[in-house]
């Protein structure tokens, strides 16, 4: 398939050939959703943790005797029904890590480029260097309509992610760290030309 390809002054300089099989698949609205899901879990630490009965510190002595009083039977101060008691069934740290296969990534991050390309939100720009400026983002932003933007470049760029920090709703990312979040939840995708090469490379049915 075939898009217009962008300068960095917002204009159309030509055409790009984009792999069929990476940006014109099948959407999977299933393989989405277990791969932002898996996102969404390996995120979770899972540190959290109670204390329970045997954990809690004091509550050796019978706090009264056992019959006479006219109180309840107790054992100990540390009893879960109490205040200051351990906790049944409490939370204890575990990981929430999901394993996606390598295929079904490939697979997954796909139909997310598919996506991008039907709902016409794609867009791809020739690579381009910054001097480290806002308002050189901001200018390609308004020129390209970038709404709740994501730029996926093929290298990493610190001049590139401090233009861009300042900047409310346009994100930036290395192809080589992007996520299914990331692309599910921009409104716009813009690709460098390099990156492009990249994506092919790594998401294609033939990549192994």
């Amino acid at each position: 398939m075939k898009i217009d390809k962008y300068s960095i002054d917002g204009n159309i300089v030509g055409q790009i050939e984009l792999p069929e099989d990476v940006f014109g698949a099948d959407v999977n609205d299933v393989l989405i959703y277990d791969l932002i899901r898996a996102m969404n879990a390996n995120s979770h630490q899972g540190t959290h943790k109670t204390k329970e009965r045997s954990e809690i510190r004091g509550g050796g002595v019978k706090p009264w005797k056992q019959k006479g009083t006219g109180r309840a039977r107790a054992g100990s101060s540390r009893s879960p029904i109490w205040r200051g008691g351990g906790t049944v069934f409490g939370s204890r740290p575990r990981s929430y890590r999901i394993e996606l296969p390598r295929k079904v990534k490939q697979a997954a991050y796909r139909s997310l480029f598919s996506l991008k390309a039907k709902q016409g939100a794609l867009k791809v720009i020739e690579d381009f260097d910054v001097q480290g400026k806002t308002k050189e983002m901001a200018t390609l932003a308004k020129k390209l309509s970038v709404n709740k933007g994501l730029l996926i470049t093929d290298n990493e760029s610190l001049l590139l992610k401090r233009s861009m920090k300042n900047l409310p709703n346009f994100f930036y990312n290395n192809v080589k760290r992007i996520s299914g979040k990331e692309i599910f939840n921009c409104k716009d995708l813009v690709i460098t030309e390099g990156a492009v090469k990249v994506i092919k490379e790594t998401y294609s049915k033939v990549a192994k």
